[in-house]
């Protein structure tokens, strides 16, 4: 009798893997519930769990941290000596930083607008003390000269170990430019942040196998702060900024897509996991050695993305200037009932051209949005109480501008290199289209 023919093995449906962008989404709900169920524990346990959960999250962010500078010089050095046209270089930032003005513009129109609308600081009470700033009362956004002097680092190094991705990226352009002016000699040095590139992006597709247990342990450790209840108290504003920040995304962002001809669903598909990675962690460094992979999948070259990922980093904060707007509004509503001073839309407009200014000169300043917006409430009068008060739900609103500003970085890479005509659509297609593996 002839042997029965042999069966082949059912290929694994797709329905049954969970992607990794899948895995980040539901290690973000379950560090919330986790997050609600630590809230209810006696102080003591509550405190162990709390130390495990902040170890996890910073382990994880520590790891991604340490990949940044190596994976910035590398990427930028290639992408600039490897081309050796320096015109191209100066082309792509005079590009970059003109789209990056136009955005964050857009953002302060839509969050003034938004928040006028729906008055979210309208018949609130400012209660707290500007002693709950701390430091960050004291901080002042650097000034337009120091400023431009902070681009230029004193030391690789010290710039390397602060992460100052500015400061990075300046020092690598100047050396990638020697790089291709020593031709011959230069080689080499081409030779080895080529493969260095490639060994971070290797280390950095090891280091994402753990974004869920990372994401849950951070979001965990928010909610077990900040306690879900929080949003009852000011959850207007909450409410207002993510409202503001959706339609942003939706008509801005939408708008920009449509007229660079970007592929929508490869661009969705590539941005939804460093989205979802600065979402829960709220630090945009979380997500920036993954968004530089995947923009490269996506088909922007990688000359582009090394360059304008982290310059937008420091000048396309489109996120936190759309807070920034809604937040100074916030303030001035609230202090209306207090002091009966009606903070027109002339004053609105002034304190929105001052933010424009400021919020470029503070790259390197630690909660950068605080002291901003600090720094413009003493410029007009308002009371500090009332950024004591937004300080209570910054955690919240934090975890949404910080995703915004990475998608939008994302998208000013895209439109670059459609602007520089070297988007790669086959390339987007094959591996973010409607036929391409799930991600």
């Amino acid at each position: 009798m002839a042997d029965s023919p042999t069966v082949p093995a059912a290929p694994n449906k797709p329905w049954a893997r969970i992607t990794l962008t899948q895995q980040i989404l539901l290690g973000l709900v379950v560090g919330c519930f986790l997050g609600w169920w630590m809230n209810h524990l006696p102080p003591a346990t509550k405190a162990g769990w709390d130390n495990w959960m902040t170890l996890a999250r910073d382990i994880f962010l520590h790891l991604i941290k340490a990949m940044i500078a190596p994976l910035v010089f590398a990427s930028i050095v290639q992408g600039i000596a490897g081309t050796g046209d320096l015109r191209k270089v100066g082309r792509i930032g005079a590009k970059a930083l003109l789209y990056f003005e136009v955005v964050t513009t857009a953002a302060l129109v839509v969050g003034l607008a938004v928040v006028n609308l729906i008055g979210p600081g309208v018949g609130v009470k400012l209660a707290g003390s500007a002693a709950a700033l701390g430091a960050a009362v004291q901080t002042k956004p650097l000034t337009l000269f120091e400023t431009i002097l902070h681009v230029f680092p004193a030391s690789l190094l010290d710039a390397m170990a602060r992460n100052d991705v500015l400061q990075i990226v300046a020092f690598s352009v100047i050396f990638a430019v020697a790089v291709s002016a020593a031709g011959e000699a230069g080689q080499p040095v081409l030779s080895f942040c080529s493969s260095l590139t490639q060994v971070m992006f290797k280390f950095a597709g090891l280091i994402m196998k753990f974004a869920p247990i990372g994401v849950g342990a951070a979001i965990a450790v928010t909610v077990g702060h900040q306690g879900l209840g929080i949003l009852l108290s000011l959850g207007k504003l909450v409410l207002t900024l993510y409202l503001a920040l959706a339609i942003f995304v939706v008509f801005v962002f939408g708008t920009v897509i449509w007229i660079a001809k970007l592929p929508l669903r490869a661009f969705v598909r590539a941005v939804r996991e460093p989205f979802a990675l600065a979402f829960a962690t709220a630090n945009s460094e979380a997500a920036l050695p993954d968004a530089f992979a995947r923009m490269e999948k996506l088909g922007v070259p990688r000359g582009i993305v090394g360059f304008v990922l982290p310059a937008g980093y420091a000048f396309n904060l489109d996120g936190s200037t759309l807070h920034l707007a809604v937040a100074s509004v916030f303030v001035a509503q609230a202090a209306e009932a207090t002091t009966g001073i009606h903070f027109g839309i002339g004053q609105q407009l002034t304190m929105m051209l001052t933010l424009m200014l400021t919020s470029k000169g503070v790259a390197a300043v630690p909660r950068a949005s605080l002291v901003v917006l600090i720094a413009a409430l003493q410029s007009f009068g308002l009371p500090l109480e009332g950024a004591a008060m937004i300080l209570g739900v910054d955690a919240l609103l934090d975890m949404a501008r910080t995703s915004v500003n990475v998608l939008g970085n994302c998208l000013a890479s895209a439109v670059v290199a459609r602007w520089e005509g070297e988007f790669d659509d086959a390339q987007a297609e094959a591996n973010f289209g409607a036929s391409a593996p799930k991600t």
